[in-house]
């Protein structure tokens, strides 16, 4: 038997490279399987559908709560039958659901103009404009947001009602939200993201400020303006506090406020307090749900980005 000897100058393979396979492949990682794939795909949907279910199950025992004949306040209740609108009735019945919506309506709208006038007014000056003091009034943006609505209650009232004679008036209802801390912050982050290239070009072309924010920052802001106004609408909408300090006739009474007057004396009043409870809910989160659901596909930022050509 002959055993063979490397030729001179050859080198010998050692160790795990002498195992090697001599084909010259090159392992590669195994993809996953359509059944790992599938897989993966059923656990993630079962779980967003768990969420889903999570929060849509109150709306959904609101709803029916509100128009069973008898509502018990348990998951029994969650069944719909013998469904009626007599919660509904005694509700309007009690507190004029028509005028109370108006009123809510005038206060929200109110709230909703002067949030976007100044928010945008005072986020474009705080982004884009150069002036003493810039980091000051912002830094003292971000203190008030930390101050309570409530600890301002007193001082607000008496300068309110009692300097301006604004009680039972929608203007005194509005005042106090009229600038809204949250929403300048939003605008000023906003035309941060704004290309300077486009604000200098139009500045070179000899335009003023105010117009570059009409033709160029307001129409890009329509994702920030769409968030600020769902934002403030729920503010205003659900507030109970001050409206409730500032009015004492009941033609002017928001919606949160009449709803809450009824439902203090709610027991031996109706047939169904439960069910004229969830009523009232229902009436009151209406508005602030439709309105997310109509502009919710607007909340994606658009491309800023196409506005600057190369």
């Amino acid at each position: 038997m002959s055993v063979s000897t490397p030729a001179p100058g050859s080198r010998t393979p050692v160790g795990p490279a002498a195992e090697a396979p001599s084909s010259g492949t090159r392992r590669t990682a195994t993809p996953p399987t359509g059944t790992h794939r599938t897989r993966g795909t059923v656990v993630k949907y079962a779980v967003l559908s768990l969420g889903a279910v999570a929060f849509l199950f109150p709306f959904y025992y609101m709803i029916v709560g509100s128009l069973r004949k008898t509502t018990t306040g348990d998951l029994s209740s969650a069944v719909p039958s013998g469904l009626t609108g007599g919660s509904y009735t005694a509700v309007n019945g009690a507190i004029s659901l028509g005028r109370s919506l108006l009123n809510s309506g005038i206060m929200t709208i109110g709230v909703l103009l002067c949030t976007l006038v100044f928010g945008v007014l005072a986020g474009y000056a705080l982004a884009q404009l150069q002036f003493r003091g810039r980091g000051t009034v912002f830094a003292s943006l971000l203190l008030v947001q930390m101050v309570p609505f409530q600890l301002l209650t007193l001082p607000l009232y008496v300068l309110v009602v009692r300097d301006y004679g604004l009680g039972d008036n929608y203007v005194g209802m509005i005042l106090p939200f009229a600038i809204n801390s949250t929403a300048v912050f939003l605008f000023r982050q906003f035309f941060l993201q704004l290309p300077q290239s486009l604000f200098e070009a139009a500045r070179l072309d000899g335009a003023g400020e105010l117009r570059i924010l009409w033709k160029i920052a307001l129409p890009m802001a329509r994702p920030a303006v769409l968030t600020a106004m769902l934002l403030t609408f729920i503010g205003p909408w659900n507030e109970f506090l001050w409206p409730f300090l500032v009015t004492k006739n009941a033609d002017m009474q928001p919606l949160a406020v009449s709803l809450a007057s009824f439902l203090s004396n709610l027991q031996g009043t109706v047939a169904n307090p439960t069910g004229a409870l969830l009523a009232g809910a229902c009436v009151l989160a209406a508005p602030a749900v439709a309105l997310f659901i109509v502009f919710q596909r607007h909340f994606t930022s658009t491309d800023i980005d196409s506005g600057v050509k190369g």
